[in-house]
This record gives C-alpha cells, structure tokens and sequence, in this order.
C-alpha cells in the first residue's frame, strides 16, 4: 500500500464526468495536488455522504488549486448517474477492472453480501512530481476521512 513519500502508481482509466474520457495519471499531474479519494461504491450511504461532503468542500479545493478525483470498481455509466443525482461537478475515476485498487492495494470483501474486491475508502494527495503528500487508509467502510485533515494536506502541499 503506498505511503506518504511514495510514488503514486501511475494508472489509465474511464473518468466519468458527464461524458466518460480516458484518465491517465501522469497526464494530469499538472492539475496537482490531486486528491485521489478511493470508495467503495456508489449509491451507499456512506459513499454518498463522502463523495457529497468532497463536493461541498469543492471551493475549498478549488482555491488551493487542487483537483479532486473520486475512484471505485463501479462501470463509468454507473458514476455518471451517481454524479447526476447527487450534483458532483468533479470526474469520478472508473476501476471497473480493479487494477487501480491492486496497484495501490486496496482490496477489500464483503463476503457476506457476496462482494468482493471493492476499494478500502482511503484518500491519497498527489503533488505535481507524483510523489504522495499524504496517505489515509480505512479499513472500516463505515468511515469517512477527516476532510479537514485532507484540506490541511492539499494545503502543505500546494
């Protein structure tokens, strides 16, 4: 799992964001800091309350110059009506084949629900050189980053 200091793994992927283009890491590390926030799925509650509470904090992110990323396995079609019904303006990351999940080794089970392979909620920032500025990993879905802290650290960062 990669560690404040580490470079982030570079990876290409679907980004929802209204229309569905071609995301590739290292192409858009001049829109650092980049807050990379990996999520489990869309349409739950507590990613919903996440993704909502990015959004909200939008500005914020905005006048640090930073750009906010949501990441999960779910389909690009998927994010994009996720986006749409809970008013997200920032692009949503699709890892329908789980590649960007095992580069950063996040993968995590609900094998009681029969799911299986689904991002840890975490978020990494990512300056403009690829290194990460921070790192915060959960391993209880249940919850949410201290966004102040991931405010705080765009903020070092930027």
């Amino acid at each position: 799992m990669p560690e404040t200091g580490d470079t982030a793994p570079i990876f290409t992927a679907p980004v929802a964001t209204g229309d569905i283009e071609s995301f590739t890491l290292s192409d858009r590390l001049e829109e650092a800091p980049l807050v990379l926030a990996f999520f489990p799925g869309s349409f739950t509650s507590v990613c919903t309350a996440e993704m909502c509470a990015f959004q909200d904090r939008l500005s914020v992110f905005d006048e640090l110059d930073a750009t906010v990323y949501g990441i999960s396995r779910d389909s690009p079609f998927t994010l994009n009506e996720f986006r749409d019904q809970n008013d997200l303006e920032f692009g949503l990351i699709s890892d329908l084949n789980g590649e960007i999940v095992d580069a950063y080794d996040l993968a995590m089970d609900f094998a009681d629900l029969g799911v299986y392979d689904v991002a840890k909620r975490s978020v990494f920032v990512v300056d403009g050189d690829g290194e990460i500025t921070y790192a915060w990993v959960s391993d209880d879905p249940g919850v949410e980053p201290e966004y102040d802290e991931v405010e705080a650290a765009v903020d070092s960062t930027a």
